[in-house]
């Protein structure tokens, strides 16, 4: 099912984490070239159907599914029927993360674990059952969101550093299971994205990071979903098993 541009009229996607900030912007981007698109959440019903309406306005189609990403019976139920329903999934995006952050000594194992089971395990599960229909069908697109700090690290952030470079990890792996069904399996990993949580730190601080970026700039949640359409698209074709390092400049992985 070999694809020649940007177009994606007819694909169904799965964007994990959908309903704010880089997910959100992710399945409007989607949505615009034509997919689609299933908008995963977990607790916000509000925001998901915010992001759903813009969706529409938008000319898009879409729906909203709601479920915890590392509960492993609730994502193979809810991909399984939506694949169903819709007769395929092409494109599945892992959004979905949280962070829990705390320097080692004082760091719960519970908020370890929480951030381990949602970032790597739910990602996990997710490409376990996606990739269930797309191998049937010989083709698909999986798509990871890593971050910066899986390379780079960060004091405080353990947790979320390991969820993250092992979901590079995960994606190199799969991406060799897969080839060979036409799936391709890539990651995204920003740097500095203006959001909500990036937004609410002080000027001071946003300004230092600011300085150590060479383009100058905070990146947005629509340059993330720019190139995450990319790759969901035929013209990534070649390309698996990558992490693209979108970060203004800031790290070359």
């Amino acid at each position: 099912m070999p694809m020649d541009d940007l177009d994606l009229s007819g694909q169904v996607a799965l964007v994990t984490g959908g309903s704010r900030g880089i997910g959100r912007a992710i399945a409007l981007r989607l949505s615009q070239a034509g997919a689609y698109v299933a908008i995963n959440y977990s607790a916000d019903d509000q925001a998901a159907k915010r992001t759903l309406l813009d969706l529409e306005r938008g000319g898009g189609r879409g729906e909203l599914l709601k479920f915890p990403v590392e509960n492993f019976a609730k994502v193979q139920d809810a991909i399984k029927e939506l694949s169903k329903r819709k007769g395929r999934l092409d494109i599945l995006v892992n959004n979905a993360g949280i962070s829990r952050d705390q320097v080692l000594a004082r760091m719960k194992p519970e908020d370890w674990h929480r951030v381990l089971a949602v970032n790597l395990t739910g990602a996990f599960y997710c490409c376990r059952a996606a990739a269930r229909v797309m191998v049937r069908r010989r083709y698909g697109r999986i798509i990871v969101i890593s971050s910066i700090i899986g390379r780079i690290g960060r004091a405080g952030q353990a947790n979320y550093a390991a969820s993250k470079a092992g979901l590079e990890a995960m994606t190199r792996s799969l991406a060799l299971e897969l080839a060979n069904r036409h799936i391709t399996v890539n990651a995204v990993a920003p740097g500095y994205i203006e959001t909500e949580m990036t937004l609410a730190l002080p000027p001071k601080v946003r300004q230092e990071i600011l300085d150590h970026i060479p383009s100058g700039r905070a990146g947005t949640a629509e340059d993330v979903a720019g190139v995450v359409l990319f790759l969901a698209s035929g013209l990534s074709a070649y390309l698996t098993g990558q992490t693209l390092h979108l970060n203004g400049g800031l790290y070359f992985g």
